[in-house]
């Protein structure tokens, strides 16, 4: 009987507060969130803990669901403790966050990478001492204005694009949840086959 995974962590990056939930750079807090309805795993916080954590059984197998409650370049001090509670290790990780270099509605699941410019990542992979982990990005697309970077990630989308946006996440959810019942590399090629193009 081939054994696909043990169990997964899924890690969403964001900024904690109402003021970001809605932002492009929120779409890995927005992918956990949904992960948690699909689930019914409710995500809480512990004494002295620094995110939210929810653990349940999907399809027979262990899933962990994480929202770090630091702010995006702080992501990575997580770590340590959830991997403690979780009893588990990089091998188990996926991040969840956007990415810029993608158009709005398309989806990348690797398996190891660089920080490609995310200051979550950025910090995950500074705490972690390696870049070996799963990650997951749900694209945003870039500013027509170079200068407008910091407001383009920080900006809540409008139509059409919000609803690109939306669909973008609960696929995203759906695929992450079909990495726990099927190969991790099967799943990649799927997703990878979303073509990077502008939706019009």
């Amino acid at each position: 009987m081939e054994i696909i995974n043990l169990r997964r962590i899924f890690v969403g990056l964001g900024n904690p507060g109402e003021e970001y939930r809605l932002t492009r750079h929120n779409a890995g807090f927005l992918a956990i969130e949904v992960l948690s309805e699909k689930t019914n795993i409710k995500l809480k916080k512990g004494f002295f803990s620094n995110y939210l954590y929810g653990k349940g059984v999907y399809e027979g197998e262990e899933i962990f669901l994480v929202k770090p409650l630091t702010f995006m370049n702080r992501s990575g001090l997580i770590l340590e403790s959830v991997f403690k509670k979780a009893d588990a290790d990089l091998d188990n990780l996926v991040v969840i966050c956007d990415n810029m270099d993608l158009y709005p509605g398309a989806l990348r699941l690797k398996k190891e990478g660089g920080d490609a410019g995310h200051n979550g990542l950025h910090s995950i992979i500074q705490q972690a001492g390696t870049g070996n982990f799963g990650r997951f990005y749900i694209g945003i697309g870039r500013p027509v204005d170079k200068e407008k970077v910091y407001e383009h990630v920080l900006g809540i989308p409008e139509e059409p694009e919000l609803t690109i946006f939306n669909n973008s996440i609960n696929l995203a959810a759906d695929y992450l949840l079909k990495t726990v019942t099927s190969s991790s590399e099967k799943v990649m090629n799927e997703v990878n086959r979303i073509k990077n193009i502008p939706n019009t």
